[in-house]
């Protein structure tokens, strides 16, 4: 059976679906998973284990066998800490059939198999009598089935169907309850990442604003939970204008409605300010009195030194479909709108009972403008950079003459807006999707530059003289930024676009940005390191058959792969200098053969080397760069702060060398990076030496 998988083709710009042999949507699913990061979360493993131990004592007290239904059991964790805690029997349900094999081995291993069985259904299709899956109906539910959002992995309707047909009535569960809390700010940082500001350029004819259509200004969106750190937010990006709130909880031990419903509470300002952002969270408590509770409360919320990294369960951000000034003291009522997987907000004033009943949004919010289907939110976030945008603004004026003939390829960028603002003579702009065309056809409308800038719905090299209007491109400019770019190098189509169009150039033509560059820096992380760690025992279990999958599923194929981070989230320290290992001159086209280089990078640094950090840098004209990794290290310590913008590119060492004393601290890290000209791909490889091997090296 073959399986046909999704890729940013970096040559076309284009997702492409490639097919892959069956074991690789497995072992992507396995190697890009979280599991390794549940199983370092002690937090929650503590508080489960304390639960389930609770729940069963409870049962058995009653005079009663301790029957236990594990719903999205994993590696079996749950279920054997169930059976350990001296539950009489575990059904384990498990869906993804590689995970569910490996809870076989894992529960065989650890000395359950009589204990605890394992299926491998979907809980909606497991049978229940003597010719079932189970015996009988559980009296003890146990799940694992958040996520950030709380309810965006189909907690509610499984809960729902298993109050039905999998467990008694008045069963325990674990957990017992969640409780999600909501806080009213104003931010302009992360209203940054749903709306586009107007654009202030200084002009030589004075300035000139790019202003935002109205549909998007008033569009809510998309309903797709922002999930970030937000622990990584410092105090000063936003302004509470609300105290802590509780929107609503669920009791897992009774039954689970999941049909669309809302919740609304009453707020009153503490501040005034601009109600913009619904801050969120949740946490669960693992028994009836709440004395056993895990939550994702942030800093300023919960004031404890000693905080339970996870990356599984963050904080949520929340858009207001419109920005409300709201007075302090006022009374104000604010809904959440659920259905089965998501959440939406409306922040309504105070009026008569009915009156605002009728005003409740059930209906999920939609994105009528298309920008926020075009822009994700970082996108949003750096079309609305002012620093960055004035990079461009300085390069454009360096470069641009009165008789100048622009073409810019990117996608929706307000490049071209640019470019006719500081007195090019003819516009065009390169679009690669109909909705990239809708969304510049909206702005041009708005600010009026319809009949001054041509959009052309075109590939490449596709494109025609007559399209161009037969005239020759004297200045070619591009963020760039396509859509489809998972990987900072991705973006590098633009080159690939650049060779496509070379029969449209004049023999002189002005290329911005004029070339670019492949940067790299060893770094200790410390936290995101979590995710691809071996765990070996979780709360006294040998999980090494997990281990051992997900570090077999990271070498099928693409272990020499690097993955996307944005790393603003993820804090870092830099144990080497950056280092530029690669550079890309996009005055001339793509050249036929591979490049590739080989070096070595010191370490300056005591600490773990984790990995490498890799990052673009575009050089727009003489002396005027945008970065899209390292913005600086802050402190002797190294302590780096990232472009909060874009992914970094994060390739993890596979041996993590911890080294304590300077002598066997690793003091240089060679490397092996490949530029395929054919794929757009990077392909790069690492060995860590310490300072005896580094010595002896030739």
């Amino acid at each position: 059976m073959k399986t046909f998988c999704g890729r940013a083709n970096p040559t076309t710009g284009a997702m492409e679906w490639l097919e892959e042999d069956e074991n690789y949507d497995y072992h992507q699913e396995i190697a890009r998973s979280r599991y390794a990061d549940m199983l370092h979360d002690k937090d929650r493993n503590e508080k489960y284990y304390q639960g389930i131990r609770a729940a069963v004592s409870r049962v058995k007290e009653r005079g009663e066998k301790a029957i236990v239904l594990d719903i999205g059991t994993g590696t079996g964790l749950l279920s054997m800490m169930a059976a350990s805690s001296g539950a009489d029997f575990c059904y384990a349900v498990e869906v993804f059939k590689p995970m569910a094999n490996a809870a076989v081995k894992i529960v065989e291993k650890n000395g359950f198999h009589d204990k605890i069985k394992v299926i491998n259904k979907h809980s909606t299709e497991v049978t229940v009598g003597p010719d079932g899956d189970m015996q009988c109906r559980a009296n003890i539910l146990v799940t694992e089935l958040f996520d950030t959002e709380l309810i965006g992995e189909g907690a509610l309707p499984t809960y729902e169907h298993a109050h039905k047909y999998l467990v008694q009535e008045g069963c325990e569960a674990v957990p017992h309850r969640a409780t999600v809390y909501v806080q009213l700010v104003e931010s302009k940082r992360m209203w940054a990442w749903n709306k586009l500001f107007p654009v202030h350029v200084e002009a030589e004819d004075g300035e000139k604003i790019i202003v935002p259509p109205s549909e998007m200004e008033n569009c809510p969106g998309v309903p797709s939970v922002c999930d970030i750190q937000l622990n990584q937010m410092p105090s000063s990006d936003f302004t509470v204008l609300s105290d802590v709130v509780t929107m609503f909880s669920v009791d897992f031990n009774k039954p689970v409605r999941s049909a669309s419903t809302y919740y609304r509470v009453q707020l009153e300002p503490i501040k005034s300010g601009k109600a913009q952002i619904v801050l969120s969270w949740w946490d669960i408590d693992m028994d009836p009195s709440g004395m056993i509770n895990c939550t994702m409360a942030p800093y300023w919320v919960k004031h404890t030194s000693a905080f339970q990294w996870r990356d599984h369960w963050m904080q949520c951000v929340y858009f207001l479909p419109n920005e409300e000034p709201v007075l302090q003291g006022e009374k104000l009522y604010l809904i959440a709108s659920r259905d089965e997987y998501s959440l939406w907000y409306k922040l309504q004033k105070a009026r008569g009972e009915e009156e605002s009943k009728a005003d409740v949004l059930l209906e999920s919010p939609v994105c009528r403008c298309q920008a926020h289907l075009l822009w994700n939110r970082p996108r949003f976030g750096q079309l609305n950079d002012k620093n960055r945008t004035l990079q461009y603004v300085k390069s454009l004026m360096k470069v641009l003459k009165t008789d100048s003939v622009c073409l810019c390829i990117s996608d929706g960028s307000l490049l071209p807006v640019l470019a006719q603002y500081l007195g090019a003579k003819q516009v065009f702009t390169l679009e690669n999707s109909a909705v990239s065309c809708s969304v510049m056809e909206k702005f041009l409308k708005a600010n009026h530059l319809e009949d001054k800038i041509k959009i052309i719905e075109a590939r490449p090299e596709l494109l025609t003289s007559s399209h161009l209007e037969d005239k020759k491109i004297s200045v070619l400019v591009g963020e760039p930024f396509f859509a489809t770019s998972l990987l900072p190098w991705h973006n590098l189509y633009f080159w690939y676009a650049r060779t496509a169009v070379t029969d449209h150039l004049t023999s002189d033509v002005t290329i911005l940005p004029q070339s670019a560059s492949l940067h790299m820096m060893i770094v200790e992380f410390q936290d995101l390191w979590r995710i691809r760690s071996p765990c070996g025992t979780c709360e006294g279990f040998d999980v090494q058959t997990m281990d051992d999958m997900i570090n077999n599923s990271l070498n099928y194929r693409e272990s020499k792969e690097a993955e996307p981070h944005p790393l603003w989230e993820y804090p870092c320290k830099s144990l080497s200098d950056p280092q530029e290992v690669l550079t890309f001159d996009f005055r001339k086209t793509v050249p036929q053969h591979c490049f590739s280089t080989e070096g070595s990078v010191s370490l300056l640094r005591k600490g773990k080397s984790h990995g490498a950090v890799l990052w673009m840098e575009y050089y727009l004209a003489a002396d005027i760069s945008v970065s899209t990794g390292l913005v600086q290290i802050s402190n002797e310590k190294g302590n780096c702060e990232w472009n909060p913008h874009c992914k970094q590119a994060v390739y993890f060492f596979s041996s993590v060398i911890e080294s304590e004393t300077l002598s066997d601290l690793p003091s240089a890290v060679a490397y092996a990076i490949n530029f395929d000209t054919k794929t757009g791909e990077i392909a790069m490889d690492f060995k860590l030496f310490s300072f005896n091997e580094v010595r002896g090296m030739p």
